[in-house]
């Protein structure tokens, strides 16, 4: 037993990314990313599958179709907060406590101020980006002012909830970045049961619909903030912020904005792309007249799919993370030959992964059995499944390409170069 206990506390230590057998150090640091980002996809799902089984097709139709909305925003502040902890990662490369300690203090800083800017924004915006995605407030059509209402409502309480989804990324990256991805994973783990809790509790006990949704998801994400803040203040001591830690110069802030905004700007164009796809994807289910499809099922189909879609595209965006901390640990301690024979694993490892989510993602399109997760028999029709499996034969095999983007950018990012990946 305490042989075990002993195992389990050593998961804890981060690992020194720029010391042991590469492709053993990169694996051991990858696994608990992987697990983090399939938990993240959890919990996504989570929301998807209670709603659809519990809901009308039209607060599902809401939710499913505002998420790329929802994620316009969210992916900017976690882009920004991964491409902060490349300093703060290049620093603990270089064993400069101090100078991670103020990268640290600087993220503080710049996450709040984000947050509270993509606040702003979102809500003013909110009317506007419904309606780039065909979702309108239309009195005349019950179906559409469902519909509308649902996701409304459902992106407003995100967006409120900013503050606490940014935060919760920063800990994630700076967790990341000082070698420990364990801890991430079990405060993700522990996120994602509270979500389910909260999720039954608001949406089937109290009845609070498509706002009970959106509330258990701020509320489990800003519990998962404080406590990787605590575990962060207990278990590393020297991270602990000092006075003389907010005084920081001009170009400190700015190397932070440098690597930051770019990556934020990345995460966000990626969303614009399915934002604009959402859009084509809710046209097909409008009539003629204007009015909506009866089940809108380019809507379900679609909306399912994406889900899969994002849940094996887990595996290969968690591979990418784990090499930004890779890359810049080693690039902070000048081991140039590790990274070169890194980046060359790095690779093999992405293909086989891609090879792997071909064959899971294609069997998951026999008979749409991948819609049967989220939603009631009810919902479901042969158009909806065509839909959604139109999607994925495209989508799954173009991985490859996303591979390829996502460690090429990680890696760029590593060494501090985030405009070429950005263009």
């Amino acid at each position: 037993m305490g042989k075990m206990l002993k195992k389990f506390k050593s998961l804890f230590d981060p690992i020194d990314l720029t010391k042991g057998k590469i492709w053993k150090v990169i694996i051991a640091f990858f696994v608990p990313i992987v697990l983090s980002m399939l938990f993240q996809q959890v919990y996504t799902l989570t929301d998807t599958i209670i709603v659809g089984q519990t809901l009308s097709e039209q607060e599902v139709a809401g939710v499913s179709s505002s998420s790329a909305l929802v994620w316009l925003v969210l992916q900017f502040g976690m882009g920004c907060t991964s491409g902060f902890s490349v300093v703060i990662s290049e620093r603990i490369g270089a064993k400069d406590l101090e100078g991670a300690r103020k990268s640290y203090c600087v993220q503080v800083v710049l996450s709040i101020f984000i947050s509270l800017t993509l606040t702003i924004i979102g809500f003013f915006c909110i009317p506007y980006m419904l309606k780039m995605i065909n979702i309108v407030d239309n009195p005349l059509d019950p179906i559409m002012k469902e519909e509308y209402d649902a996701a409304y409502t459902y992106v407003l309480i995100i967006y409120m909830g900013t503050l606490a989804q940014v935060f919760y990324n920063l800990m994630v990256s700076i967790l990341r970045a000082l070698g420990d991805s364990f801890a991430p994973f079990l405060f993700l783990v522990g996120s994602t049961i509270v979500n389910v809790f909260l999720d039954l509790l608001f949406i089937i006990v109290f009845k609070m619909g498509v706002s009970g949704s959106a509330y258990a998801t701020i509320i489990s994400q800003g519990l998962a903030a404080i406590a990787a803040i605590i575990y962060a203040y207990k278990k590393y001591e020297w991270l602990r912020i000092r006075k003389e830690d907010w005084k920081f110069n001009g170009s400190f802030l700015l190397r932070h904005l440098k690597n930051g905004l770019p990556m934020g700007f990345q995460f966000s164009i990626l969303e614009i792309g399915i934002i604009i796809m959402q859009g084509a994807v809710n046209s097909f289910d409008i009539n003629m007249d204007g009015s909506l499809v009866a089940g809108v099922p380019a809507q379900v189909g679609y909306g399912a799919a994406s889900k899969i879609f994002g849940f094996l595209m887990a595996f290969l965006n968690a591979l990418g993370t784990a090499m930004l901390s890779f890359i810049s640990q080693n690039y902070g301690a000048g081991e140039k030959e590790r990274i070169k024979k890194g980046t060359i694993i790095s690779f093999i490892l992405g293909t086989s992964l891609w090879a792997f989510i071909v064959l899971i993602g294609l069997l998951s399109t026999i008979n749409g059995a991948y819609l049967y997760i989220f939603y009631s028999a009810s919902k479901i029709n042969p158009s909806s499944i065509k839909y959604g499996n139109q999607y994925l034969y495209v989508s799954i095999p173009c991985m490859f390409i996303l591979m390829l983007l996502f460690l090429t950018r990680n890696i760029l990012q590593g060494f501090e170069k985030p405009l070429f990946p950005f263009l």
